[in-house]
């Protein structure tokens, strides 16, 4: 009696659930768990924007995935290794909290959290490669705004609901490490079933097999990628377009939950963490999500040189109310409910017209190389100024170092002018 085959519904949703959890719990959930813990803003943003890292480099060892083991073996290990670094992440935090705002506990934690970012990063490749095997390209189009969706849930999960969580236990009468401690077993716990449904769901398809070929083959190819993407006309223009455009949200993101968390004394909105999970992991995600699917439709319909410099000012402006929020120090929480979500869905909407860019530059020969390396530099544009971020904050107070970063919005649109004019006027149009 043969076996029916296996849908994908019962493994694209949660492969993607699981892909977006690691991610937000090592690029978000560590800066609001750190801030609680007592750590300086000008430590906390240096040492989680390196948390970045692995994303950024990863393209250096997607080859070796690609050809060692098969993408199902990769999936299944990176979860597995997952599961018990969250499970070391809740053991080895503190008993008490840091008093004096040091980077005492930047010790065991930090380096797992380092070693979650490597393997959610090597996960990423090996899911999206999994993808493209698993599914034939009629099937790979008509599952991938499910993939989309389940990486969006994966976000609200996890900056919203697992934020909330903690915020919840501390209100009824947990501390803070032991509130986090919580938080983090359970994430090891829902990764354990994942691991284990995907165990048992996920098909072995005969296309994933481990390839033939020699280290040297990997090495010489890769460089030939890195070779010709930085040898394509207007490079130079290309990587500054890619660095500059989100500068404001790159200075800000690391910053939005000491604003939050801060007492009124430090210039903060005194929120407490259930509050954070809620407006801005759940609201904002949610208005990012809106923001960023009426910008495809907007592209779809303009096409990305007519699109490019309203949405650099969708993405740039606003991120004023966090100055208007650092002057005024509102307390009602519809309020900064309001405002977040108006800052998500503009970044939601501008940041379309990153991505089509992207796409737009790594067009030609090596498209898969060459985009994976713009996103590369994507990240890197987080990363970089994220390491002086917490520094200047310090340095300016709130109301300066946002100040600050809406000086910054004009190398957003700047740049998004120059780039106009080297853009093929009919890309991206339906």
């Amino acid at each position: 009696m043969s076996r029916r085959p296996k849908t994908p519904w019962m493994w694209v949703p949660t492969l993607y659930f699981a892909e977006g959890i690691p991610y937000f719990v090592v690029n978000n959930i560590s800066v609001v768990m750190f801030k609680e813990m007592g750590v300086a803003n000008g430590p906390l943003a240096l040492f989680t924007s390196l948390l970045y890292l692995p994303w950024v480099i990863k393209p250096l060892w997607s080859p070796f995935v690609d050809v060692l083991k098969t993408k199902r073996w990769w999936v299944l290990a990176m979860q597995a290794l997952m599961t018990l670094c969250f499970a070391a992440l809740a053991l080895s935090l503190p008993r008490t909290v840091s008093p004096d705002g040091g980077i005492s506990i930047f010790s065991l934690t930090l380096v797992i959290f380092y070693i979650t970012a490597l393997l959610s990063a090597t996960h990423d490749i090996a899911a999206d490669g999994y993808y493209m095997l698993a599914l034939d390209n009629h099937r790979q189009a008509q599952y991938v705004g499910i993939r989309s969706t389940f990486y969006r849930v994966a976000s609200v999960f996890g900056q919203g609901v697992l934020v909330m969580l903690a915020g919840n236990l501390e209100r009824h009468g947990s501390d803070v490490p032991g509130a986090w401690r919580t938080t983090l077993l359970l994430c090891a716990a829902i990764f354990l079933t994942l691991s284990v449904w995907h165990a048992a769901w996920m098909p072995r398809p005969s296309s994933d097999a481990p390839r033939d070929r020699s280290a040297r083959s990997i090495w010489r190819d890769l460089g030939e990628s890195f070779v010709t993407f930085f040898r394509k006309p207007g490079i130079l223009f290309a990587i500054v377009f890619m660095l500059l455009y989100r500068l404001p949200e790159a200075f800000s993101l690391k910053l939005l939950t000491p604003l939050m968390l801060d007492g009124a004394e430090k210039g903060g909105l005194a929120m407490t963490t259930g509050q954070i999970g809620l407006v801005y992991g759940t609201i904002g995600v949610i208005a990012l999500t809106l923001g960023g699917i009426l910008g495809g439709l907007a592209a779809g319909s303009w096409g990305l040189r007519r699109s490019i410099v309203p949405m650099s000012l969708s993405l740039a402006l606003p991120c004023g109310v966090y100055l208007y929020m650092a002057l005024v120090q509102p307390h009602d929480i519809t309020l900064i409910g309001g405002l977040v979500a108006l800052d998500q869905f503009g970044y939601g909407f501008g940041f379309t017209a990153y991505m089509l860019y992207m796409m737009y530059f790594a067009q030609g020969e090596y498209k898969t190389s060459h985009y994976a390396l713009c996103t590369a530099f994507m990240t890197l544009s987080m990363m970089l100024p994220g390491l002086v971020a917490g520094y200047l904050q310090e340095s300016m107070g709130y109301v300066g170092f946002f100040t600050m970063v809406m000086v910054c919005c004009l190398a957003t649109v700047a740049v998004a002018l120059a780039a106009r004019k080297r853009i093929d006027p009919e890309y991206g149009k339906k």
